[in-house]
């Protein structure tokens, strides 16, 4: 098997790897759901902290497995395996995570009948905004954002360039900044090798500057067949207030407009970051459960969805 066929048969696992790219990201690009951890670039940036490990399915798709807290998990972003496998897996992880929307309303009903408990995971819920309102931030809801905007924006000249090859090494000086400040290193491996890599990955983001130093930074990538664009990491330096505000918006009007849609990603239950995503008013949620098998009671029920106010062609929260 040469290294862009790297994907070990099922059941066999090996390590997400670079080369697996031309295999896995045809497939996770076609998803129509928006799931913003169903990218391969997500998914290779995120391979240390989640140990994931991949295998091909018998005639077509992917399993990927991973540990998170002590837990195993599980992911079929491309298709539901076959009820043999999907049980074997069942059996020798902790849960099943990320079944999307529409496998939901494919399957919900046929594994609960055979005895799975299928909840909705709503600290993993993304959130997403129109990227119309984001750029544009009209309207008494957004007053607050467009104060702290405007702010910014009169007490600094602050310019946008696209992240390109000659000034990652700006946007790595913001990484290191922001690592300094807040003391820990959060997704700081994950985020750097995003920037070293962003142009392998097809990801596509901007450096900010304030008299040619640089302050902030964001990066993304489209999902959901190209109409919607998932922002994985937006990074800048606190000594400047507002200045987050002013990157979301400035990012937003910098987007193509056929990305009706921008993926915000998750609060993982964080209070404060649920509060801060809610604020920009969200017009969907992109779903997600988890199943789990009706011997590991453990798991306690995961809350419901809070009501979204979603509009056409968002993606209903549920």
């Amino acid at each position: 098997m040469n290294e862009v066929s790297s994907i070990p048969l099922y059941p066999e696992f090996a390590p997400i790897a670079l080369p697996m790219i031309d295999q896995m990201h045809p497939s996770l690009n076609l998803l129509k759901d928006g799931i913003s951890e169903f990218t391969f670039s997500n998914l290779y940036l995120f391979r240390h902290t989640y140990d994931y490990r991949v295998a091909r399915l018998p005639g077509e798709g992917v399993v990927i497995k991973g540990t998170k807290e002590g837990k195993t998990f599980f992911y079929l972003p491309c298709c539901m395996s076959d009820k043999q496998i999907f049980d074997e897996l069942m059996l020798s992880h902790d849960y099943m995570k990320n079944l999307s929307d529409s496998q939901a309303a494919l399957h919900r009903i046929e594994l609960e009948a055979r005895g799975y408990i299928v909840q909705e995971d709503r600290d993993n819920f993304d959130y997403l905004y129109f990227r119309k309102d984001l750029a544009e931030l009209s309207g008494r809801e957004y007053h607050k954002k467009r104060n702290l905007v405007n702010g910014f924006i009169s007490s600094y000249e602050c310019e946008q360039k696209p992240l390109k090859k000659d000034n990652v090494c700006d946007a790595i000086a913001v990484l290191d900044e922001w690592r300094a400040a807040k003391g820990v290193d959060g997704d700081y491996r994950a985020a750097r090798e995003g920037l070293e890599l962003f142009e392998e990955l097809g990801m596509r983001g901007a450096v900010y500057y304030i008299q040619n130093e640089p302050v902030g930074w964001c990066l993304g990538e489209p999902l959901s067949k190209g109409t919607m664009f998932a922002v994985h990491f937006e990074k800048a330096s606190e000594r400047f207030k507002g200045i987050y505000q002013f990157i979301n918006q400035a990012f937003a009007q910098s987007l193509p407009a056929y990305f009706k849609l921008i993926n915000r990603e998750q609060d993982l239950g964080n209070e404060g970051l649920r509060q801060a995503k809610m604020t920009y008013r969200p017009c969907g949620f992109v779903s997600k459960y988890r199943i789990i098998h009706p011997d590991k009671v453990e798991f306690k029920p995961l809350d419901v969805a809070e009501p979204a106010e979603c509009g056409p062609g968002t993606i209903h929260a549920g």
